[in-house]
C-alpha cells in the first residue's frame, strides 16, 4: 500500500507582484504541485479582512506550512503579520487546548535584496536571515511545529540578470516534492542556517 503523501499549504505574500522577479515564479511552481494548496493572501484578502475560520481549517487540513514572501525591512510583508495575529489564536494554536499545529512542519521561503555576506554578523545587516526570522521561529516553537531553516535567494535584485532564478525555483520545487513524499531529512533541515537542495543536504549529512 503506497505511503500517504503530505499535504502542503503555501501562504504567499507579495504586495507588489507586478514587480516580482522571483517570488511570483516560486508561487507559480507551488501551484504546479498536486500536493500543494497555494494561497495568494493579498489577492484573497485585498482589504486585510482575513477569514479566520477558513484559514484555521486550512492549517488543520495540511501537514506542512510554508510562508513565501520577499524580506521587507527584515520581516514579512504586512498581511502575513496580520494573518499570524488573527489566525493563530489562543486555544487553537497555543495555550490550553491549542494543539492544532502540533507536529506540523514549517519553513519560510524568502528573497533578500542584499548579498549573503551582508546578512552576517560582520556584514551590513549585522544578523543572519535565520536570526532576523527568530520571531517566526519562536512562533513555530510555541505552537509545536517543526521549524526548518529558511530557504533564501540572496541578491535577488540581480538574480534575473545573472541567470540564478531557474536553479532556485528548481531547488524550491525539489524541497516541496521531498516534503510531500516525506523523504527530506527534517533534523538536518532544522539544524542548518539555511535550506538547500535535498540532494545537497543528503550529501552533507553523510
Amino acid at each position: 500500500m503506497p505511503e500517504e503523501r503530505k499535504k502542503i499549504l503555501v501562504l504567499f505574500a507579495h504586495p507588489s507582484q507586478e514587480r516580482s522577479e522571483v517570488n511570483r515564479l516560486l508561487f507559480k511552481a507551488s501551484q504546479e504541485h498536486v500536493d500543494v494548496t497555494a494561497v495568494d493572501l493579498y489577492r484573497e484578502y485585498p482589504t486585510f479582512h482575513i477569514n479566520i475560520d477558513k484559514e484555521q481549517q486550512r492549517l488543520i487540513d495540511h501537514d506542512v506550512i510554508v510562508f513565501l514572501f520577499p524580506l521587507h525591512w527584515y520581516s514579512t510583508p504586512a498581511i502575513l503579520k496580520q494573518w499570524q495575529d488573527l489566525v493563530l489564536e489562543y486555544g487553537f494554536a497555543y495555550g490550553e487546548g491549542g494543539t492544532a499545529l502540533k507536529d506540523k512542519v514549517f519553513f519560510c521561503a524568502t528573497t533578500a535584496g542584499g548579498s549573503e555576506h551582508a546578512y552576517q554578523h560582520e556584514g551590513y545587516n549585522h544578523f543572519s536571515i535565520r536570526e532576523l526570522l527568530h520571531p517566526i521561529e519562536q512562533t513555530a516553537n510555541l505552537t509545536g511545529m517543526k521549524y526548518l531553516a529558511p530557504l533564501v535567494l540572496f541578491s535577488s535584485r540581480n538574480a534575473k540578470e545573472e541567470g540564478r532564478i531557474p536553479a532556485h525555483v528548481q531547488t524550491y520545487s525539489q524541497l516541496l516534492s521531498a516534503l510531500a513524499s516525506d523523504t527530506l531529512d527534517l533534523e538536518n533541515a532544522a539544524s542548518r542556517p539555511l535550506l538547500m537542495r535535498p540532494t545537497e543536504q543528503e550529501a552533507e549529512s553523510h
